[in-house]
């Protein structure tokens, strides 16, 4: 991957004045023209060994660029506050907006490689980082991000012998990125390099494609990076819509010959295989209550707790009692480990990046809980059955949830997920009764009516979304909701147990 890499390449000085004007006034007309239409982010990972000039480059980047829309994403070693969240959480905090361009040191690719250096991933873990890596990059080009990745190439040689020449005269000379610190011996060294082979080979792919930058003439490798963004910048305006065209499936004449006889299969609803009827009397739900809630109570008081995560998701039928069903979990909690988060419809903010971004940047760190009233499963029901997104954007979003979790899994968060259901005879009367008391009105609105005329649709939606997404390490429980109590003591019990097995 690095052969080509390892040859002389040079541009004298006259050639690099000749060009540098012109290619950096089309650098700041293609951002200009990227700030207004908001197509992409752009996101520019520099890698490589210390002393192949990845300070330089970004610097140049801020001379060439208009900085108000460039931000610097550097990750080292991490912080209290990062340790206590999973790997992954503090890239999709810092993702800019659709519009800004980030130039990134010390990527996703940095730890994974660092760890193979050092031999805390063998073979087999180094290729599932990878793996996991190529799925991360994949769902953020669908969802508007465009990756640059770049490897500044010099020899081992040339990068010991520029570090020891920085060092004699204290870094001063010029700027210079430590990444590599931890990196002590040869072996280490060549380590790296190998890895960072394989890493090329594995991970470069049509949608984010590596580039190997010769670096060490920094005129030539400027002028090569300069090209390179100007090119992404440029086709990211060229076609906005080209990649979600790409990925949208051919449907000719709107209807696929499997899908007409897939309409005339009945299959029945996971939720409607449930026994509704299930009920607790009020003096077993007292009873049972103060005794879960101890329960809960004293796992999360204990000094493992400290080292999980937990993240609690409800979903439901509009009015099956989710709020009340989160206040009895809450009230055996200590308030200043739990934080609630109501999703809604997405802000600006949010709209302008990855939909999984809103739910990333609130995982709590470990020895909290969070719940999700409503959470990132929207994108399989609401969105699929109001059409707010494409069948091609449902189907990817199974995958890429499945792999949220999954990371959480990985990063010792429990994982809880909740599905409540009523009937819609049941509903009926919970929404009759929300409006006719006082303080409940503000509980319905004319969507949750204009809702229920897509209950098949819903249901559909859910049997799929159980289907798909109920997995050995999130699965999902199915909550018989026509009884509050009843369903308020099962969610109890299964938070409680997740959490005791967990420990």
């Amino acid at each position: 991957m690095f052969e080509s890499a390892r040859l002389t390449h040079t541009l004298d000085k006259d050639k690099f004045h000749e060009i540098e004007p012109r290619l950096r006034e089309d650098l700041l007309n293609a951002q200009f023209d990227l700030v207004e239409s908001k197509a992409r982010a752009i996101l520019l990972l520099v890698n490589g060994p210390d002393g192949a000039g990845k300070g330089e480059v970004t610097h140049r980047l801020y001379e060439w660029l208009d900085a108000r829309y460039l931000t610097t994403l550097t990750f080292g070693e991490p912080t209290e506050i990062e340790r206590q969240h999973p790997g992954m959480w503090k890239y999709w905090r810092d993702i800019p907006p659709r519009g800004r361009i980030g130039v990134v040191l010390g990527s996703w690719y940095h730890e994974a490689l660092l760890a193979r250096a050092t031999k805390r991933f063998d073979s087999a873990e180094f290729s599932e980082a990878l793996d996991i890596i190529n799925r991360f990059e994949a769902m953020l080009d669908r969802e508007g991000v465009t990756i640059i990745k770049l490897w500044l190439h010099v020899d081992l040689e040339d990068s010991r012998r520029r570090l020891n020449k920085l060092k004699k005269r204290g870094y001063f000379e010029r700027p210079v990125v430590r990444e590599w610190g931890a990196i002590n011996t040869s072996g280490e060294l060549e380590r790296v390099l190998d890895a960072a082979a394989e890493m090329t080979r594995v991970t470069s792919t049509g949608h984010a494609p590596w580039t190997v930058v010769p670096a060490t003439d920094a005129r030539f490798r400027d002028v090569q990076i300069g090209t390179i963004l100007l090119e992404t910048l440029q086709q990211a305006m060229a076609k906005p819509n080209e990649v979600a065209a790409a990925h949208a499936p051919a449907v000719p004449n709107g209807k696929t010959d499997g899908a007409i006889y897939a309409s005339a299969l009945q299959s029945p609803s996971i939720v409607s295989q449930l026994d509704l009827s299930k009920a607790l009397s009020k003096e077993d739900y007292e009873e049972d209550l103060e005794i879960e809630q101890a329960r809960l109570t004293r796992l999360t008081a204990e000094k493992g707790f400290a080292d999980i995560g937990v993240v609690c998701v409800f979903e439901g039928n509009d009015a099956a009692g989710k709020g009340g069903a989160i206040r009895r979990v809450r009230q055996a909690l200590d308030p200043r480990r739990f934080r609630v988060h109501p999703v809604a419809a997405p802000t600006d903010e949010e709209r302008a990046r990855p939909y999984l971004w809103r739910f990333w940047r609130h995982i709590p760190p470990r020895g909290h809980i969070a719940f999700f009233d409503r959470s990132w499963y929207g994108r399989v029901l609401v969105e699929r059955v109001e059409k707010f997104c494409s069948e091609f954007d449902v189907s990817r979003a199974y995958g890429e949830i499945n792999d949220f979790e999954y990371q959480l899994d990985l990063a010792g968060y429990v994982v809880i997920k909740f599905w409540l259901a009523i009937s819609a005879e049941e509903q009926l009367r919970r929404f009759k009764l929300r409006e006719e008391t006082a303080f409940k009105r503000y509980k319905i609105t004319r969507e949750d009516w204009r809702n229920r005329e897509k209950w098949a649709l819903y249901q559909d939606a859910v049997t799929d979304m159980i289907d798909r997404t109920s997995t050995a390490y999130a699965p999902w429980t199915m909550v018989e909701a026509e009884d509050k109590r009843f369903a308020r003591i099962k969610v109890l019990k299964t938070i409680a147990n997740r959490i005791e097995a967990a420990l």
